[in-house]
């Protein structure tokens, strides 16, 4: 890959090294509203993932003529392909979880530059300004008509502990609620939130920067969470190891607190202590967004509130979206739960864990396919092992699939192939009934069954599907002669399809 590389440190530079591969970037120049109608495109270009059929895997899209917004472009589906981010990493898709899981062990902290040599303050707009008005400076699309409101689906949050000084790097959900107030949410556990809590109590502001249209290894790398990533270890050093030079960050303009120097857009604010908003208060429609798992979620009554002070961005800034349940979130998501369960396994049972994949299917945080080599008796059951492992390394998975090294985890068939010819439901099953999960799951809730015992507990479950090892020689697959097949139909195998 890395022939093709062009060096990428920022979102322009990313969609400059699409546009010299084949098939990964359109761009249309059709006026599209971003009400709905943005997402309803690319629902059919290139979400994939949860999305409700149909939809596919394609190629990210350039909407360059968006009404409403005459001086700015939006991007959507950057990261909606494994095969995309493999190219903006320079790894290969397969490999994206091991890269990951080096950089975690090899960080770079970020630095910090001067204002006059941030790109993502070449235009200032202040709240005070006349005119101030987020909506209009800012085209965040909706995914569907019901949607809450205008939505930030891929802003990368930045705060610091008022006490310790420690940073800290997230997505959250962020819905544009007046001219200068947006609604956040939070899921609990995350380290924003922890610092909210903290200047909450002391009846301060939180200081908070949002960053928008950045180098593709900081959005990947943002996702990381705890433990892999505990309290005070900041995610950008990751994102620096990933391009082995650290992240350029700038101090901001009207809060204490710093952005990502190169952003197209950055968001200046303060999360403001004892105010909460209902997040529809401007729709009435009871729904907020599309979550992960393909549904829409529904709005809180009491969120967090952002007053916002400032917009920065660069000239004809180029925003960037995401369709909630689309491959572009199971990517961010999954490649970051991949490399910690590779972490996790590892430092237990070394050599064993071959390759793990974060399935579409569960958003890149249900579910996990694990790729396990058994060499000798002893191993048997270790597999096992390796999968509460998995849900140790990552605490919102609830569903873990184990093939034997002769399955590709990557394709769903293998897995479903060695389900159906190498698991018994009755002995091969692992039930770990009421263990908190992940709150978007509708299924865990009492109402749909009175063994769970509230909103967000699960049952985890372990799918082994592995042979036995005493019995691995009566389960070997079909062996094909060696060949090469271009000979035979030159071309056809270097062909996109």
């Amino acid at each position: 890959m890395s022939e093709k590389m062009n060096k990428v440190t920022d979102l322009r530079s990313a969609l400059e090294l699409l546009k010299s591969i084949p098939g990964q970037l359109i761009e249309t120049d059709e006026p599209v509203n971003p009400h709905a109608e943005l997402s309803g495109v690319y629902r059919h270009v290139g979400a994939g993932g949860t999305v409700m059929r149909p939809t596919k895997i394609g190629p990210a899209m350039v909407f360059n003529h968006v009404l409403g917004h005459e001086d700015s472009s939006v991007v959507i589906g950057l990261l909606a392909s494994r095969e995309r981010v493999g190219h903006m990493l320079d790894t290969k898709p397969e490999r994206l979880g091991f890269l990951l899981n080096e950089a975690v062990k090899n960080p770079i902290d970020p630095i910090t530059i001067s204002n006059d040599k941030a790109k993502a303050q070449e235009v200032v707009h202040y709240a005070e300004d006349p005119g101030f008005d987020i909506r209009k400076l800012i085209p965040a699309p909706t995914n569907t008509e019901e949607d809450a409101g205008p939505y930030i689906t891929i802003g990368m949050c930045y705060a610091s502990d008022s006490e310790t000084g420690e940073s800290d790097i997230t997505i959250h959900r962020l819905c544009l609620q007046s001219k200068d107030e947006m609604s956040m949410y939070f899921v609990p556990g995350r380290h924003l939130e922890v610092f909210r809590e903290k200047a909450e109590k002391a009846g301060k502001p939180l200081p908070i920067s949002i960053s928008i249209g950045v180098d593709p290894a900081i959005e990947v790398a943002a996702c990381f969470e705890a433990p892999t990533t505990p309290l005070g270890f900041n995610e950008l050093s990751v994102a620096g190891a990933i391009r082995k030079e650290a992240v350029e960050l700038v101090q901001c303009l009207t809060i204490d607190e710093k952005a990502i120097a190169n952003a197209e857009y950055v968001i200046e604010g303060e999360l403001v202590p004892g105010v909460r908003v209902r997040e529809d208060q401007n729709t009435n429609t009871g729904k907020a967004m599309p979550e992960f798992p393909g549904y829409t979620g529904s709005a809180v009554a009491d969120l967090p509130l952002i007053k916002v002070k400032a917009v920065t961005h660069r000239v004809n800034p180029i925003m960037q979206t995401v369709i909630g349940p689309s491959e572009e979130h199971v990517n961010m998501a999954g490649i970051p739960t991949e490399a910690s369960i590779l972490q996790m396994v590892e430092k237990s049972m070394p050599g064993k864990l071959l390759n793990v994949y974060a399935h579409t299917s569960g958003g890149g945080k249900y579910m996990a396919v694990l790729q396990f080599k058994k060499s000798q008796p002893s191993d048997e059951g270790r597999q096992r092992q390796a999968a509460l492992l998995a849900f140790s390394a990552f605490s919102e998975l609830k569903h873990v699939f184990i093939v034997d090294e002769d399955v590709d985890p990557f394709d769903s068939n293998d897995v479903l192939w060695a389900l159906n010819t190498r698991y018994q439901g009755d002995v091969d099953t692992v039930f770990i009934p009421g263990v908190r999960c992940h709150p978007l799951d509708p299924t865990q809730d009492p109402a749909y069954s009175p063994t769970i015992q509230e909103k967000g507990i699960s049952c985890k479950t372990i799918f082994d599907c592995t042979v036995p090892f005493h019995l691995k020689d009566e389960f070997k697959r079909s062996e094909f002669k060696e060949v090469d097949p271009s000979r035979f139909v030159p071309g056809f195998f270097n062909a996109k399809v």
